[in-house]
């Protein structure tokens, strides 16, 4: 196929071209993938690894008087153990979800990628294959570790995490090199694709959508920020220090009231951080499926209809996450159902896709 016949193709829609339909399906694989991922990564991992380092932290303070260092020590590297699992687990959530950013970013770029067929098609698997194994590798951390390993620090999770991401960057180089040759003058044919004008109301639910929860995003963390640099309330680093002092004075009441405020104030820091996160996030989602939305198969009251529920899923993750502050395990309830919702309506939205591939494809075939 001719340059000038790819991009004729591509301009029709996002999914016209091999590269599109890998790049725009994968991409929704792996968001769908990776908000499943932090469901159950939240529920069984998240909640209980805080606990465990909480209790650690208590056990070491009580050895302070006894002048026990080898066991404080023994709790310090078992709360290291609890960092790494929850840390390694936190990167593979936000990694599937980003990659799967990127994928839906680059199907709509395609156009504008003035690569043969056969190389936009390979450098499209090898970005979804290596987004794919990536997350695998990074949470393989924790587990494997340094076993069999021939390098001092990096264990073979390491090792494969660096090496596809290292394959996603020579990916995303290609298209940035088809980019600056269609810049150059490089293309035959100027791109003009129908899914930028699609107009449909799911596009708008989702733009409209989409750019409001970035501003409150932006707000959000704005005032977050100016919070934290005003705020009286005792710092991490003073709150340790309350906590080593009234340990070894053996003062039992105060220095349970240090570690009450202590998991106030990291409840506190991690919420927030999290709200700040999903708003921007969530966003970012919905603007990009805003643009596919043309062709995603379905009645238009229908496509409206998920694309108001991904929309009011989108406010409704956020604001779970944040009733948590007051409301505990009803707030995570809350998060966990938005969440599902907006799994769901991905879901549907990609069958919609998939819906409208087989029928071009069949029409195709009619007419060969």
């Amino acid at each position: 196929m001719t340059q000038a016949a790819l991009i004729s193709l591509e301009n029709q829609g996002p999914l016209e071209s091999d590269s599109q339909r890998v790049l725009a399906i994968g991409g929704i694989l792996l968001v769908a993938s990776g908000m499943l991922f932090g469901e159950v990564f939240a529920m069984f991992v998240l909640h209980p690894n805080n606990a465990r380092i909480g209790e650690a932290m208590y056990a070491a303070a009580q050895l302070i008087p006894a002048g026990d260092a080898e066991g404080i020590l023994g709790h310090f590297m078992a709360i290291g153990g609890f960092l790494e699992n929850r840390g390694t687990k936190v990167d593979t959530h936000s990694h599937i979800i980003h990659m799967g950013y990127i994928a839906l970013l680059l199907a709509m770029l395609q156009p504008w990628v003035a690569l043969s067929a056969a190389t936009k098609k390979f450098t499209a698997w090898l970005f979804v294959a290596s987004a794919s194994l990536m997350p695998v590798a990074i949470f393989s951390i924790h587990y494997v570790g340094l076993a069999y390993s021939p390098f001092e620090l990096l264990g073979w999770g390491n090792v494969l995490a660096d090496l596809f991401g290292a394959l996603l960057a020579v990916a995303v180089f290609f298209q940035l090199w088809g980019l600056w040759r269609y810049g150059t003058g490089q293309a035959e044919l100027e791109p003009s694709p129908t899914y930028f004008s699609s107009g449909n109301g799911a596009s708008r639910t989702l733009l409209v959508g989409g750019l409001l929860l970035l501003v409150a995003g932006f707000l959000y963390g704005a005032g977050y920020a100016a919070w934290t640099q005003t705020s009286t309330v005792s710092s991490e680093v003073d709150i340790l220090k309350d906590i080593v002092t009234h340990a070894a004075g053996a003062q039992q009441a105060l220095l349970d009231a240090d570690f009450g405020a202590f998991g106030q104030l990291q409840m506190y820091r991690a919420i927030n951080v999290a709200v700040h996160t999903h708003i921007n996030e969530m966003g970012i989602l919905l603007l990009l499926m805003s643009f596919v939305q043309a062709f995603v198969n379905y009645h238009e009251v229908t496509r409206k209809r998920w694309a108001q529920l991904a929309v009011l899923s989108g406010f409704g993750l956020p604001i779970g996450i944040l009733l948590e502050i007051n409301f505990g395990i009803i707030g995570s309830i809350v998060a966990d159902f938005f969440g599902f919702t907006m799994i769901v309506s991905l879901t549907a939205m990609l069958f919609g896709l998939l819906r409208y591939t087989g029928a071009r494809d069949a029409q195709k075939g009619e007419r060969s």
